[in-house]
């Protein structure tokens, strides 16, 4: 089954005014217009609108990099769900590894956030991933099976059909160190496997996307993969001309 590939950038604690201004300009006139493939970007909050409103018209979606399991309430500092959509974004990341494991946010709260950004209207970017020393344990598949169950046990896998997966090799994320291609696939192969267990159409057509040190030069080695159907991109997102290469690789 043919996926069509999605690009998307996590901008992180990044930003001013001034920087996603000129960023999505510049992302805009690189893409010429029409985006080769799916663009995301996920901008900090106190951006989302200025980047909705400078991404009006260009075919690149806008999405949030966290949300609130609540909808609303007594929760001071949180953003919820229809918060974001209200917002114009489409989607949300869900279980980053920094949220993980900067903020403590277990595989129950990242299932509850994911089924608040459905009941929300937002697609969620559900990340898994192993550390280091997880993969040198050769416990990878162990950790990811894991993370990945606790969203189907709660959600079901016909969620899915509305979600995107992102596979990050913490190791690999702002190290420099990046997945080698075929490692890369390994563990993407191992992901649908999961999910074709419960339901092999769904299987085939959720999109599995690589994020770990993803830059211009490397993308299309990663993006021709069979089960790579993109990338979920931290620092290259922030010069508009690599992640243009990104996107361009995306359109292959």
């Amino acid at each position: 089954m043919m996926r069509t590939k999605l690009v998307a950038g996590n901008w992180k604690m990044n930003g001013s005014r001034a920087q996603t201004d000129s960023l999505l300009r510049d992302l805009r006139a690189a893409l010429d217009g029409s985006p080769p493939c799916e663009v995301l970007v996920c901008p900090g909050f106190p951006y989302l609108q200025q980047a909705g409103e400078l991404l009006a018209g260009s075919g690149i979606r806008l999405g949030a990099q966290n949300l609130a399991v609540e909808d609303a309430g007594a929760f001071t500092g949180e953003v919820s769900g229809p918060m974001l959509a209200d917002l114009g974004c489409e989607y949300v990341l869900v279980g980053h590894s920094e949220r993980r494991s900067l903020f403590g946010e277990d595989s129950d709260t990242v299932a509850k956030k994911y089924v608040a950004a459905q009941r929300g209207g937002l697609k969620p970017v559900l990340c898994v991933g192993e550390s280091l020393e997880e993969r040198e344990a050769g416990t990878t598949e162990r950790v990811i099976g894991e993370q990945l169950r606790a969203v189907l046990e709660l959600a079901g896998v016909d969620s899915l059909a509305s979600a995107v997966i992102a596979y990050e090799p913490v190791w690999a994320i702002g190290t420099g160190r990046t997945a080698s291609p075929e490692q890369a696939q390994a563990v993407h192969a191992f992901v649908r496997g999961l999910v074709a267990e419960n339901n092999g159409i769904i299987a085939d057509s959720v999109r599995v996307l690589y994020g770990g040190s993803v830059k211009s030069s490397n993308a299309g080695d990663l993006f021709s993969m069979p089960d790579v159907d993109g990338g979920l991109v931290g620092g290259a997102s922030l010069d508009a001309q690599d992640f243009a290469g990104i996107c361009r690789a995306g359109g292959h």
